[in-house]
């Protein structure tokens, strides 16, 4: 058998016809940097997350970094807490926009940052506080807005991997000025290259990330302030327009494959299915594995791809290790980087697939 991670041939296909309409308006129009595509797509991206902006950018750290500077980070280094599991990219947004990163442990069931432990690193030079909506997972952004309330510590969140969900039926932008995505091949909604947006409810932020993603250009050659290149690309919006009205689906579909592994895989005591709620988008179908690599080499046997999202906490990487606090500080994240499993999940995966995963997974132990 053969079953990758991801094939993303059947959602090109679904939404050919649209992503061929607006190339052509593309085209036709021969205006490939801001044009209309990217504003159509930021208008409908926006209606879509309930919020009442997006601003497209290059690429998800670029929403990220692009947040925090609009935030008031990048005059006296500040500090920025973030989840200890996440893309090195989390992190490296912080840095580029002039923050120093500051890492906290996670809920073992979650595998989200735990609030309490973000709560213990809050301090005088505290500038922001970045919650990761890990594989789709929304965190608890009550408990994260109650850290920071008669603080000014901005909360900037990482919604890169959460397309689509919200937190209690309510937008991210309801307890945020900034929210980034990323648009990046393999996300609920991505685009054929590097992408990525801010989505906000304030008109003011909206107006300073055009600013910041543009040269601080203001109809002109002329720069305001200190700024960067970073926006997105026309031919990528003709995609992400066109795969935006089918990601309601493709995600009840995800969350469809999601609940039949939790099934098939019940009663294996060495797998543990990650706690989800019922609001995640199910970005990725992550276990605990007992024996993690030999069960990785079994699948890879049997024609089966996966992958660990991710093999090492934040605060270990060496482009980081500076920041943060030794080995075993963080126990939590250390123990599920050693334990963590990405089995192969996207919308167009076969029930069939799915099962023959599972069974495969159930076979080796």
């Amino acid at each position: 058998m053969n079953v990758p991670m991801i094939d993303l041939r059947p959602q090109l296909e679904a939404a050919a016809g649209e992503s061929r309409r607006f190339l052509d308006q593309l085209f036709a129009r021969m205006h490939f940097i801001l044009g209309e595509q990217v504003a159509c797509f930021e208008r409908e991206f926006a209606g879509y997350l309930g919020s009442a902006f997006t601003v497209g950018v290059g690429s998800g750290t670029a929403a990220l970094e692009l947040s925090l500077r609009s935030a008031g980070l990048g005059q006296a280094r500040p500090q920025v807490i973030t989840s200890a599991l996440s893309s090195p990219f989390t992190a490296q947004a912080i840095l580029a926009a002039g923050g120093v990163p500051c890492f906290a442990d996670i809920d073992p069931e979650t595998l989200l940052v735990d609030p309490d432990a973000a709560g213990e690193q809050i301090g005088g030079k505290t500038g922001a506080l970045v919650p990761v909506h890990l594989y789709g997972q929304p965190c608890n952004l009550e408990r994260l807005s109650d850290l920071l309330r008669k603080r000014e510590i901005a909360l900037v969140q990482d919604a890169c991997q959460a397309h689509g969900a919200r937190y209690l039926g309510r937008p991210f932008t309801a307890y945020s000025d900034w929210v980034a995505y990323s648009f990046y091949p393999t996300k609920n909604l991505g685009c054929l290259g590097d992408g990525g947006a801010v989505a906000t409810g304030r008109e003011s932020v909206a107006g300073e990330i055009r600013l910041l993603r543009d040269g601080a250009r203001d109809n002109g050659q002329v720069s305001r302030f200190a700024a960067v290149n970073s926006r997105l690309d026309e031919m990528q919006a003709c995609y992400l327009r066109a795969f935006l009205p089918h990601l309601d689906d493709w995600n009840s579909r995800r969350a469809r494959l999601a609940a039949l592994y939790d099934e098939a895989l019940a009663g294996c005591e060495a797998v543990t299915p990650v706690r989800r709620s019922p609001e995640s988008v199910n970005h990725l179908y992550v276990v605990r594995a007992r024996d993690r690599e030999r069960l990785r080499a079994h699948l890879r046997e049997q024609g089966i791809t996966t992958a660990v999202h991710y093999p090492l906490p934040l605060h270990l990487h060496p482009a980081f290790r500076e920041f943060g606090p030794g080995e075993g500080s963080l126990p939590h994240a250390e123990k599920a980087c050693r334990e963590i499993l990405s089995l192969p999940l996207w919308p167009y995966l076969s029930d069939s697939a799915v099962l023959a995963v599972a069974e495969r997974v159930r076979r080796f132990y």
